[in-house]
């Protein structure tokens, strides 16, 4: 059949995979559904009722531009990608709308599955310096927030640099954040 093949490790874009969770930006709302940009080709779609207790008369006050925490339900080439805030029970076991006073930015998807890997050191050595709240999207959209802007800066910025500090270097640069 031919044709080129050719593999981006340092892959840019990404692809939704069914029950990734990710970091989505709600870009309109058409009839009962939304329209979120995941940082993929095509937006995916997110039903009002696929909210934990959401009803017909009980719809969640969804904004454009409001951050969705959710997990994909239907991701494959041949169909728009379908996002939902419940797990297969109807809880929303953390998912949903992300609070507005956070800061959201972009690593490459190399880093996020560092960070999401069980028993993370980088997280774990981060939450000894001051406490903060952290979601985590697999299309490489992080979203933090501390108790002051600056605080939270400096979680972003470590966050970022992690890419290219050795393991050695983040230890030192904590220590110096910490005083220590």
């Amino acid at each position: 059949a031919g044709g080129v093949y050719w593999v981006d490790s340092q892959q840019k874009r990404y692809v939704p995979v069914k029950g990734d969770h990710v970091i989505g930006i709600v870009t309109a709302k058409a009839g009962d559904v939304f329209k979120l940009d995941v940082g993929g080709s095509e937006q995916a779609s997110l039903s009002y009722l696929a909210f934990e207790g959401a009803t017909k008369r009980n719809r969640p006050n969804v904004q454009v531009g409001d951050l969705i925490y959710g997990q994909f339900l239907v991701a494959n080439k041949d169909m728009e990608p379908e996002m939902v805030c419940i797990d297969s029970s109807g809880r929303s076991t953390g998912m949903g709308i992300i609070g507005q006073d956070g800061f959201l930015f972009k690593v490459s998807l190399g880093l996020i599955r560092k960070l999401l890997a069980p028993k993370c050191e980088i997280i774990q050595e981060l939450s000894q310096l001051y406490p903060f709240e952290l979601v985590l999207g697999m299309n490489g959209r992080i979203w933090v927030k501390a108790k002051t802007v600056q605080q939270t800066l400096i979680i972003v910025n470590i966050l970022e640099a992690c890419e290219y500090m050795t393991a050695e270097q983040r230890k030192q640069a904590l220590a110096k954040l910490s005083g220590n």
